[in-house]
């Protein structure tokens, strides 16, 4: 990585990275630095499952940016928490003066089929990928309307990460692809909400290998032969994230993306398709019958992630 502190498309902008500490999260602050942003890496430090606490990855992907030139400070605190949350958005204030770019992408797994699924494993995995986006976004959105209501009216962005899982669901995956779903809800309620002060939001469902995917979808992940394009490094996802994230993307709000290996694809989401009315109430023979006709006309559904 090269940083380019008083160029690049970020140059000046102060942008927060909650997950920091390895995989996507890592990729994303290292290319926002490389791009002139000042980061504030977030990470809690946990495990794979979420157990545990470190501060040593946050802190080792700070020292990656400074030794390259950039400008980090590490945060440890836990963003699924109000007060994790609000000192996220504090450190970034205190240390820098202001916040222009919010990129949510904390997460973990504890995958189950749903019959073996732990009313626990549920809940963790609920919290720290929707309390996990919803907090930062809401201290973050404080912070910025306050600055519009101030006449200081932000080119604030924010960046949610959901995945194919809450695209399509993820056979094994019924805790994260529920809370991956709802993720792409809150990006398009903040979006609307968040307009009038300046502040775009937009989510991203990336495709790479990292800690979560490197073991669920080991064949898919696996890295190509020397000298191959890898098509599943977490770097091939981050010029899309930075482009989000920086005042060029003027204009792109309420958007949900898809990145993997070379490829983007804008998700078009729920749109209605055949639809019949009667003018009346149907009866449940009339309403089957009805329901019928209109599947025959409509696009079948993708295949749900790992059916076999």
């Amino acid at each position: 990585m090269t940083a380019a502190v008083d160029s690049g498309i970020c140059a000046g902008r102060v942008v927060i990275v909650t997950g920091a500490g390895r995989g996507l999260g890592r990729a994303h602050a290292r290319a926002y630095a490389a791009e002139g942003a000042r980061v504030v890496v977030n990470d809690l430090g946990a495990a794979r499952d979420g157990s545990g606490v470190s501060g040593g990855p946050a802190q080792d992907v700070v020292e990656e940016i400074r030794a390259a030139g950039g400008d980090a400070v590490a945060h440890c605190g836990d963003v699924a928490t109000p007060e994790g949350a609000a000192s996220l958005v504090q450190a970034a204030l205190e240390t820098y003066g202001r916040l222009d770019t919010l990129v949510n992408n904390a997460g973990f797994l504890r995958d189950r089929m749903l019959v073996n699924l732990d009313e626990d494993d549920w809940d963790a995995v609920l919290h720290v990928h929707l309390k996990g986006h919803f907090l930062p976004l809401k201290h973050a959105g404080a912070h910025w309307r306050a600055a519009a209501k101030a006449g200081r009216a932000p080119h604030a962005c924010v960046v949610n990460t959901s995945s194919g899982a809450g695209l399509l669901g993820s056979v094994g995956q019924g805790n994260y692809s529920a809370a991956k779903a709802g993720v792409l809800g809150l990006t398009l309620v903040a979006a609307a909400e968040l307009a009038a002060y300046g502040v775009r939001v937009n989510a991203l469902a990336p495709a790479a290998r990292t800690r979560m995917t490197e073991q669920t979808f080991a064949e898919a992940m696996a890295a190509p032969q020397e000298g191959a394009f890898d098509a599943m490094a977490p770097e091939n996802v981050s010029p899309l994230v930075v482009w989000l994230g920086s005042t060029a993307s003027a204009g792109v709000t309420g958007r949900v993306f898809e990145a993997e290996g070379g490829r983007i694809t804008v998700m078009e989401g729920w749109r209605p398709g055949p639809s019949a009315d009667k003018g009346a109430r149907w009866s449940p023979a009339e309403a089957g019958e009805a329901a019928l006709k209109l599947l025959s006309r409509a696009e079948p559904p993708q295949p749900v992630y790992g059916a076999r």
